[in-house]
Order: C-alpha cells, then structure tokens, then sequence
C-alpha cells in the first residue's frame, strides 16, 4: 500500500511539475507569467477551481527569490543534508514544453535525506538563466533536483549552473532529450547517475534554506528549498545546446515577504 500511495502521489507530483505528462491544467507560457494568476480553466464553472494558477499571484511565499535580499539566520537545528543518489536504469528524457526534464524510474531508489526524513527523487530539470538571483548575479542556468514524501511534502535542492568543464552526464541528458516539445523518451536503454551533475563527493553539501513554492503553475507553496553552496560547471557547448532546446525560461524574481536564509 505505501508503495503504491508513493506512485501515486510521485506520478501527481510530476504531472504538476512537468505540466505536460497529462495536460492537467489551461495552457500557459513564461512570456505571460505576469498574467498566471487570471489564467481560467474554461472546464470549471466555479470560483476558486476557475482559477487554478490563483496562487501565482496571490501567494506570499512564492519563487524564486533575489537570494541576497534575504536576512540570513543561524540556525542549530538545521539539518544536514544527505544527498544519496543512485544510477537510475531507465529514467526518462521528456522535453515538456518549456524544460530539459529528466524524470526517475517509478522503482528509482536515489533519495534525499534531511534528518530522519526521506524524500525521494522523481526528476530534475534546467531553467537559463537561472531563477534565482544574487544581487545583479543571474547565473547561466539553474538546476533543480525534485524530491517528494509519500505524504506529499516537496523539496526542492537548487544548484546554480555556470560555465567551465564539460560534463558528461550533462551531455548524455542534451543527447537524448527529444527535440519535439511534449515527447518522451523512455526508453533509451541509457542508464544515468544524477549525482555525477554535481561536484565530486557531494554527499553532504554545504546549503542554505527557504521555504517557497514551485516556479511554475500551479505555484504551489510548501516547498521546502535547498540551494547549494557550490556551483555545477557545464561546457559553453553545453550551454548553448541547453539554450537550443529552451531559453529564458525562468521566473522573474518575487517578493521576500520577511522570508528569511537559514
């Protein structure tokens, strides 16, 4: 029963992020991001279900964020991250109209650990530039790693993307994505290791956290972020390839509303 509560909760979970496995919800694009939040599902006839991405605008706890706006706080009760990652067999490549994507195997056993608390791995996904900021800082791109409970919680752990060494998992992602928006393609026969994204032996890495939400409709607030104190380097190729697929295809920055770095 848990293991299939937790598939189905993941395949809910990457509908929304994805936004395209099922088209679940009215069409939207990041040109009108401005306008998410008045997006009408002409399916419904009722206030609130009319205006499924409501929570874009009227949210208060909405991502990304300008991180060097935000008070940092020292926190003792910060738990450690544990980033425990494992080779997926046959994940899959889904161009999903607006993102790189790459979604975990339903048996994918790679998990985040924070405390006594595990959240499995579903996807991990691009933004160029990146969404959130430092100051004037927008860095090249942004990686975002997408953990979910059985219980429904989400995290998210965010590394920014700049340019440098070539990486070959990254390469291995550009290669086989589909070109076409809205395709899969699940059955590569390539097996991956999202861990080789990141610096070598990051197991327990250096992080700062804010509550937020998805950056994407629905915006869904209660999503716990991590973001990384290193960066992750791909190749100017690889950028540009990445860019081929999607570009600009972040969030602009929202309000703190008194959220603090922890």
């Amino acid at each position: 029963m848990k293991i299939n509560k937790f598939v189905f909760i993941s395949v809910a979970i990457i509908m929304m992020l994805s936004g395209t496995l099922i088209h679940a919800g009215p069409p939207w694009t990041h040109a009108e991001q401005a306008t998410w939040g008045a997006i009408e599902d002409t399916t419904q006839t009722e206030v609130p279900k009319m205006y499924p991405y409501a929570t874009c605008a009227i949210g208060k706890n909405q991502s990304p964020v300008d991180l060097a706006a935000a008070t940092i706080k020292q926190s003792k009760d910060q738990n450690r991250l544990g980033v425990w990652y494992e080779v997926d067999d046959a994940p899959v490549f889904f161009n999903n109209g607006s993102e790189v994507v790459v979604n975990t195997s339903l048996d994918y056993q790679g998990q985040l650990v924070v405390g006594d608390e595990v959240f499995q791995l579903i996807q991990f996904h691009f933004h160029s530039p990146s969404e959130h900021v430092l100051g004037p800082t927008r860095f090249p791109a942004e990686l975002h790693y997408v953990h979910v409970r059985d219980d429904g919680r989400i995290i998210v752990v965010a590394a920014a993307v700049v340019e440098g060494e070539r990486n070959e998992t990254m390469q291995t992602i550009l290669d086989n994505t589909p070109s076409t928006p809205n395709q899969k393609n699940e059955n590569s026969g390539i097996s991956i290791n999202p861990m080789a994204l990141l610096p070598p032996n990051y197991h327990r890495p250096d992080a700062w956290s804010m509550a937020g939400s998805l950056t994407t409709p629905p915006c869904t607030e209660n999503v716990q972020w991590y973001f990384l104190q290193e960066v992750v380097t791909i190749s100017t190729e690889q950028l540009e390839q990445l860019r081929a697929f999607y570009f600009n295809d972040y969030r602009e920055v929202q309000d703190l509303n008194g959220r603090s770095l922890i």
